[in-house]
């Protein structure tokens, strides 16, 4: 497998292992066909072209667009997702809503990509159109550069701007290319074997669920940027985690917990502030109410240490004794999450309107699809525990994970900076 190194393919976690939305679904097949899979990682599309080009690899999964051009040299599996061009700059530098304001702009993209595609495409109506190629830097790369100020602004897929817009918030997007496009396997002209073993894997893959729950894990939480929010949360990385971070990571050790997925829960309840009260009653860093600090032995919920180990006996609580063995993870996680901010009475509602309407229960991108019917009265009239406002648990949830993502990125840069 010819792949890059990015967190839209493969990269390696936290815990030095290998993941990614492109690493999964290869080892899904592979594991189909009973294969081992070597991985090789390339540092740009040209590199990962040629090497298909000249057999240095069987499969291209780098989130490769189907272009007809492509198609007239290569064979794709099916497509597994669809993405935007969208021309990316910096919101205190450039804002171009057309093609016209494109012209003299200092563009740069990766050579051999679709995008080169299609601004050739554009070039045509435009023959003003200028951009710089290069094959030394990934999408990664010129996007930094572009919140640099080093290069006006490039062209990158929608999921790959999503993703990259929560650790550079200055990030805009105000242009699209094009209408959306399919991403797909890549194979050389020959490998009609290969491309058929794909389909039919893939058909029962996207049948059983399985592509829907890994787009839900890699993008579930991507849906809505808040430039605001996201600055605010970075600037308060420095200034006010410090203070707790060996809190969390003591009561997360003690309780088996992600310490960054607590940290980021924290963000979302208190915004890390100890004395954080809300006009329900809730109160502290972990926000717990009184029956629930009760419960997990906490005597002052605005004592930090205390609220922080409370939150994370509840959580663990949660995770490992409130549901079937059928919720893995990390859909258990997020479960358990949402009946944190919820009630565990209305998820469990919640998970009997997934059964009603033919869906998994189990599955939080099934659950979440019904949870706002909680404040529906044609619904909430028939559950045991009523009304709730369904909505909130899943902002809640998508929240947390946003958090936990950016956190972790924020960490790693302020590590590296450490260095001598």
């Amino acid at each position: 497998m010819l792949t890059r190194n990015a967190p839209t393919s493969l990269y390696v976690d936290r815990d030095g292992k290998q993941s990614g939305p492109e690493y999964d679904m290869v080892e899904a097949f592979a594991a189909s066909m009973n294969l081992a899979v070597e991985y090789k990682t390339r540092t740009s599309i040209k590199e990962i072209i040629s090497g298909i080009e000249n057999a240095h690899g069987d499969l291209a999964a780098a989130g490769l667009t189907i272009t007809g051009q492509r198609r007239e040299k290569f064979l794709f599996g099916p497509a597994y997702q669809d993405v935007t061009q969208q021309i990316v700059c910096r919101r205190d530098n450039v804002q171009p809503e057309s093609i016209e304001d494109l012209l003299g702009l200092n563009i740069v993209v990766i050579a051999d990509s679709s995008y080169v595609e299609q601004l050739k495409s554009l070039q045509r109506k435009h023959p003003a159109l200028a951009w710089k190629e290069t094959d030394t830097e990934d999408t990664e790369q010129l996007l930094y550069s572009v919140w640099r100020r080093k290069i006006d602004c490039t062209v990158a897929d929608s999921n790959i701007v999503d993703i990259n817009r929560r650790y550079y918030p200055e990030l805009i997007a105000p242009l699209n290319l094009h209408q959306s496009e399919s991403l797909g396997w890549m194979m050389s002209a020959e490998r009609d074997d290969l491309q058929s073993a794909i389909e039919a894997w893939f058909e029962s893959f996207q049948k059983s669920g399985e592509l829907e729950s890994l787009q839900e894990r890699y993008y579930g939480f991507f849906e809505v940027f808040d430039y605001v929010d996201t600055r605010k949360f970075i600037t308060r990385i420095k200034q006010r985690y410090p203070k707790y971070e060996k809190l969390f990571k003591e009561a997360a050790k003690k309780y088996d917990l992600p310490h960054l997925l607590l940290s980021a829960q924290a963000y979302q309840e208190s915004h890390w502030r100890a004395n954080a009260r809300s006009p329900t009653g809730v109160r502290g860093i972990m926000m717990l109410t009184l029956a629930t600090a009760r419960a997990m032995g906490v005597k002052s919920r605005l004592d930090p240490r205390q609220s922080i180990f409370g939150g994370a006996k509840y959580m663990s609580h949660l995770i490992n004794d409130r549901f079937s063995d059928e919720a893995e993870e990390p859909d258990r996680t997020w479960l358990a999450l949402a009946a944190y901010n919820i009630g565990r009475g209305h998820l469990h509602d919640a998970q009997g309107l997934a059964r009603e309407q033919g869906l998994n229960p189990y599955l939080w991108g099934d659950v979440k699809q019904v949870l706002p019917l909680l404040s529906d009265k044609k619904y909430y009239s028939k559950l045991k525990y009523g009304y709730a406002r369904g909505n909130e648990p899943v902002r809640y949830v998508q929240s947390i994970r946003e958090y936990q993502h950016i956190l972790e990125n924020e960490l790693n840069k302020l590590s590296r900076q450490a260095r001598p």
